[in-house]
């Protein structure tokens, strides 16, 4: 079996300096759709150094680009084609806010192997500090087809009640034709987001938008509406990725505020009859 889970799970954890600068922040918000209108102070700072606040879904590709993920694949006692692996969900903690540049220490290791049948999923776990102390934790669940059915444990059941009533919020935000080629420069270079001839060999039409795309649009989406544009008052954000998204697509973003500091959210693409893409989305705040 190519993933070997008591080998995977007693790895020595790898670890890494990483580093970013302003740079790689703006290019990162261009890379999610922010900036428009250019002139507008909401998107401004989002997209220009002076007045920089940095949306954290940015720890997804700060210092190595997509941390834990397509490196995680290459973890002992993994190995697997990379055209059999989807992003199946993403969840980050945010310690404290992160500066729009700095330099810190990555350490990922493979947190769960759980066993689905017909697949097997990864629990990706990328621990972010510096010298002041913890930073921001990501953990990337990777589905890998094809892999399951070793009599291993099926993991925790993370489906949640749909939101209760209207969303207080419905938005739609057009994914524009060259937003894959774009958004991969920030590190992901998976070619599944870029080359036709490979997206064919992994099922699809034609390349798809990175999931962690779509997750950053969401949660921008979220700050801008409900959270007065307090990047700040973000403390966590999970999602499960429920469908794909193609270049060129309209994303429907409904969102809900609930007691105790939760944003609610679903997404889906317009074109396709509100096909799912996030579900299970929930950002807690301050």
């Amino acid at each position: 079996m190519p993933i070997d889970a008591a080998t995977a799970l007693a790895a020595e954890p790898r670890s890494g300096e990483i580093s970013w600068t302003p740079k790689d922040v703006l290019l990162y918000h261009l890379g999610i759709g922010a900036g428009l209108p250019a002139t507008d102070p909401d998107e401004l700072r989002y997209t220009l150094e002076s007045r920089l606040h940095v949306l954290p879904s940015f720890a997804t590709v700060a210092g190595s680009g997509a941390p834990g993920v397509i490196s995680g694949l290459s973890m002992p006692g993994v190995e697997v084609d990379l055209a059999r692996v989807l992003h199946g969900g993403q969840s980050l903690t945010v310690h404290r806010a992160i500066p729009a540049e700095g330099r810190a220490t990555a350490t990922s290791r493979v947190a769960a192997v759980y066993d689905k049948g017909k697949a097997a999923v990864l629990v990706l776990r990328t621990e972010v500090a510096d010298t002041d102390g913890p930073l921001w934790t990501n953990d990337a669940q990777i589905y890998v087809r094809g892999e399951g059915g070793w009599g291993g444990d099926r993991g925790p059941a993370t489906r949640l009640d749909p939101p209760a009533g209207p969303p207080d919020r419905t938005l739609e935000r057009t994914v524009r034709e060259d937003q894959a080629l774009l958004y991969r420069l920030c590190g992901d270079w998976n070619p599944l987001h870029a080359d036709p001839d490979f997206a064919k060999t992994a099922g699809f039409d034609r390349p798809i938008l990175h999931g962690l795309c779509t997750y950053g649009m969401t949660l921008k989406a979220a700050v801008d509406t409900l959270l007065g544009g307090e990047v700040s008052r973000v403390r966590a954000y999970a999602t499960r990725f429920a469908g794909v998204v193609y270049p060129g697509e309209t994303l429907r973003i409904r969102l809900w505020k609930e007691a105790g500091g939760v944003v609610r959210a679903e997404v889906s693409a317009v074109e396709r009859g509100d096909a799912p893409v996030l579900a299970d989305t929930v950002v807690r705040h301050s």
